[in-house]
């Protein structure tokens, strides 16, 4: 498996303004959309950081804290070196129009992470 980075981090969060808040005005990240319980923060490097409220129906599988998704160059074949190596993925491989493909499993610690190619 070929890691390219670490490209994304996501957490789900009861103080979902507060947390937009820190990010926007501390760390100074751009922000590239907003909703009502979710912001996309984007990094000069293209990096992405989302942040999600409690009501957010597409995560609510993000107790363990923060996730951390790693790039990887070939999705598919990461995922089945993972899976060979015992490690249990939550759905399939997701993508969205932009080619951005990534997929959700837990670690040995219990804790949810993602690999991700764009």
């Amino acid at each position: 498996m070929e890691i390219t980075g670490l490209r994304w981090l996501g957490t789900r969060t009861e103080k979902f303004s507060e947390t937009v808040s820190f990010f926007r005005d501390v760390m100074n990240l751009e922000v590239k959309e907003t909703q009502e319980s979710y912001t996309g923060f984007n990094f000069p490097n293209g990096d992405t950081v989302e942040v999600f409220g409690v009501d957010e129906p597409d995560h609510k599988f993000f107790t363990t804290g923060p996730v951390a998704g790693f790039g990887v160059a070939d999705i598919e074949a990461s995922r089945r070196e993972l899976e060979a190596a015992g490690i249990e993925f939550i759905g399939d491989i997701h993508g969205d129009e932009s080619g951005h493909r990534w997929s959700h499993f837990y670690g040995p610690d219990g804790n949810v992470y993602e690999i991700t190619e764009a």
